[in-house]
Parts: C-alpha cells; structure tokens; sequence
C-alpha cells in the first residue's frame, strides 16, 4: 500500500560513534524523502563527528576514522540538510528514542534552528512491536519476505524501514494510512522532549521522567528548589532537554 501523504515524509537512519545524544555524534546519516506523488529523493553521506570513533560502534556499522577523515562535520551540512527536511514530516526503525533526539541534538550544537514541535514523527518499530514483537531483520522477513543482507547500513536500514512501513499498512487494515495517525498509534507516550527526559502528566502539566523527582512537576521543583536547575544545566542532559527546562524555568518566574 502507497503511503497517504499531505506533505514529505522523511525515512532516516544514522550510525554514531555511540548512544549518549549528549556526548555522540553521527558518522553517516541516510533520508529517503517521499513525496505526496510517491516521488523519492535518496540522499547518504559520511559525517566526520570530530572524535574517535570507538572499536565497538565500528564493529557495529562498519565505519571507520579513516573513512570519514575527508567527510564533511556536521555543522558543515547542517542548513543544507535543513532545508531537505523543512515541512516534513518523518518515519523510522526507533527513531523517536534515538534518531531523533540525536538529530536534534547536533542541529542545535550546529546552531541552526530547525522547528521539530510542528512535525509528525513515525517509529515504525513501535507499530511492529505492538502488532508482532520483532527486530528489523525479522520486520523486513516478515512483512516484506526479504533477507536484509546488509544491515547496519544507514541506507539499506532506511530503505527496508521505508518498506515495512508500507507493508504494514497492507497487513493492518485497522491501521489508517495517515501521518498524524500512524505518528500517534508509534508513540510510546507524550514527553515535552525527544530524549523523554521530562513528560507530561495526566492533565498536560511537565513532570520530572527521571532521577529523585520523578513524577513531580518541574515548575514546582524549581520554585522549591532552584538550585535543581543550575544542576540539569551544568550535567551532561541534551542540549534540547535543557532548552525545555529552560522555558519552563523562565516562564514560571515570569508568574
């Protein structure tokens, strides 16, 4: 089944030096952008993330210091990237745990300002646990009846996330082939930011998803205990999950 789009959809999968969005860059990051008209642009490129790449992400992805050395960094690319992906919305395989808060993350180390708040965000691997329990192998198996033969590989991933996903659609009729749906139905609960860091509670309020005040609302924490903002500030938090808790600090002051 061909997705029903409004506007683009971006599929994207990075490789990185590791998992921590405050410490880790990418080192290849790979988009197939889908157009309403079924059209697809396929763009992947190295990235040099401008640290060591560890011995265990490399044995993950294949990627080494000396095949990104020439690559540009991020920051290099990063308004042209941005320009790719404005007004788009986006799909891929545990994205909305990692891709995406890693994403965000070296946008705003690159100081380019991309609006992610008005975008719908597909994780394809949420539907696939919810409707099977599988990895992206089997995923690919199963619903496409293909063997991913090159995994690991940002662009093979990407591509196969983008047939599973349509594959899905076939397989589910309860599904409904709609952005703003299939975004909802893939997400594991609301958070204020991508890193999951802080969410909301059942009346919409910001709440703590972390640490000794887990489940207290920030605004409340920071009026009893100020100094606990200057602590999220000068620790290794994303850098989008500090600019949320700053908006948050800033507007409860204003009142």
């Amino acid at each position: 089944m061909e997705l029903n789009l409004k506007r683009p959809l971006v599929f994207f999968d990075l490789e990185t030096t590791g998992v921590d969005t405050a410490k880790d860059r990418i080192v290849e990051i790979s988009m197939v952008k889908v157009m309403p008209n079924g059209d697809e642009v396929v763009r992947t490129r190295l990235i040099n993330p401008q640290m060591p790449i560890p011995a265990d992400a490399t044995a993950i992805h294949g990627i080494t210091d000396e095949d990104v050395k020439d690559a540009p960094s991020f920051a290099q690319i990063a308004k042209s990237l941005a320009q790719f992906i404005e007004g788009c919305d986006f799909g891929g395989f545990n994205s909305n745990r990692f891709d995406l808060p890693m994403l965000v993350e070296e946008f705003m180390r690159a100081g380019v300002d991309v609006d992610f708040k008005r975008r719908k965000f597909i994780d394809v691997q949420n539907i696939f646990h919810k409707m099977e329990q599988r990895t992206l192998v089997a995923a690919y198996k199963f619903y496409c009846d293909k063997d991913l033969t090159n995994a690991h590989s940002a662009e093979a991933d990407t591509k196969a996330t983008y047939e599973v996903l349509k594959a899905q659609l076939d397989r589910y009729p309860e599904l409904q082939n709609d952005v703003a749906a299939l975004a909802e139905f893939s997400t594991h609960g609301e958070t204020a930011d991508f890193a999951g860091r802080i969410a909301y509670n059942d009346k919409g309020v910001e709440v703590f998803n972390f640490g000794k005040y887990k489940g207290r609302a920030v605004a409340d924490v920071f009026r009893q205990e100020p100094s606990y903002y200057a602590w999220i500030m000068d620790s290794d938090f994303p850098l989008y999950t500090k600019k949320i808790v700053t908006e948050i600090y800033l507007r409860e002051k204003k009142c």
